[in-house]
């Protein structure tokens, strides 16, 4: 039988591209789509309780500043940084929602953006929020297994480059040709460009934990996907005609720009309606059974969650499977960060143990939810001192 080893997290970084930009700057960097700004923003930044965020755009000169794979090379260039040899790694797995690219693979990408690196091995994960944990997973796996002694796993968001006003200007100007009377993006596409934001979070995962230091051991990660149940809810590269998808191959140039087919989209009353129901309470009660866990045994509880909305709702869903966890073991940093995506739970982690004094012992419950077509995982870790 193979001998399984026990895998902690040593080190973590992050990279947040510029300044951080305010609500009120925000249509400005992005730019305006069409001849009014958003009636929707302000409605749904009240709502998703962000104040911040940031962008890999140039406030003033509205250019790109970095590519996806770049802010993920950053952000692991920064683990090299703390004690980290580049040859020690060989295994390294990137998750992302959006790619530069769609070939090659993001993660040989990445790879080939960091200055000092050897060859690795790569993964690539793709998806929506979980794609992140997904890479986690098989940087846990890698080293679990004893084939790898360091790894890197690492997620990354470049929303921004998929929400400028010019990807929208074909779609709006078409709808200008057809006379409409306020030409503007449908709500899906518009309720997106306030919610989403950029940034980049790594781990790097050894079979022994680091002395004179806070290390966190994962004792499991359960990541679930109920596409068998549940169709399609947040996607970019396609899109539904009479309630079939279909995607961006199947439409014309001319369609793709003036329907907007590559940009995110996500219908926001199948999300409200399901959420919690799949992320939290079907998952999480399986979870429970598979590992025998008990609330009272959670000291801190980090969650991934898009928009303060969803606050009492996830804590609703947690008191519904007698699973609950007061509001104090709780910690976010949405508000400030805002939701990067499939790097969040990286920008959560770091931030945390960076603010919070840990002790021996502490077991932290990692929760990362994906609407994209509904999938959810969940993380444990133990604090090692």
């Amino acid at each position: 039988m193979m001998k399984l080893h026990a895998v902690y997290i040593n080190n973590i970084a992050t990279f947040l591209p510029n300044s951080p930009i305010d609500n009120q700057s925000m249509e400005q960097v992005l730019g305006q789509v069409g001849r009014k700004p958003s009636r929707a923003r302000a409605i749904i930044l009240k709502s998703n309780g962000i104040t911040s965020r940031h962008y890999a755009i140039d406030p003033v000169t509205r250019k790109t500043t970095h590519s996806n794979a770049q802010l993920a090379a950053k952000c692991i260039t920064q683990l090299f940084d703390q004690h980290l040899k580049p040859e020690q790694v060989s295994f390294l797995a990137c998750g992302t929602s959006y790619p530069d690219q769609i070939m090659p693979s993001h993660a040989v990408m990445v790879h080939g953006e960091l200055a000092n690196a050897v060859p690795y091995e790569v993964h690539s994960a793709s998806g929506v929020c979980v794609a992140g944990i997904s890479a986690l997973k098989q940087a846990y796996n890698a080293v679990r297994t004893g084939e790898h002694q360091y790894a890197i796993a690492c997620a990354s968001e470049t929303a921004s480059a998929s929400m400028r006003s010019e990807n929208f200007k074909a779609e709006i100007d078409q709808k200008i040709d057809d006379l409409a009377e306020r030409p503007e993006l449908a709500f899906e596409k518009d309720f997106l460009r306030w919610m989403l934001s950029d940034g980049a979070g790594s781990v790097c995962l050894s079979h022994a934990p680091l002395k004179g230091q806070v290390s966190l051991k994962i004792e499991w990660i359960d990541i679930l996907s109920y596409a068998n149940e549940m169709p399609a809810c947040m996607y970019a590269g396609g899109d539904f005609i009479n309630d079939q998808f279909f995607g961006w191959k199947q439409f014309s140039q001319s369609e793709q720009l003036e329907q907007s087919v590559l940009s995110v989209k996500q219908n926001v009353k199948l999300l409200n309606d399901n959420i919690v129901k799949y992320t939290v309470e079907k998952m999480l009660i399986q979870t429970i059974n598979k590992h025998c866990l008990s609330a009272d045994d959670i000291d801190y509880f980090l969650p991934h969650y898009s928009s303060h909305y969803f606050r009492d709702k996830l804590y609703q869903g947690l008191v519904n499977i007698d699973f609950e966890i007061p509001y104090e073991k709780w910690f976010t940093n949405l508000s400030t960060k805002g939701n990067t995506g499939s790097a969040s739970i990286f920008i959560i982690l770091e931030e945390f143990l960076r603010t919070h004094h840990l002790k021996n012992g502490q077991k932290i419950l990692c929760y990362i939810p994906e609407s994209g077509r509904f999938s959810s995982a969940f993380m444990l870790l133990h604090v090692i001192l």
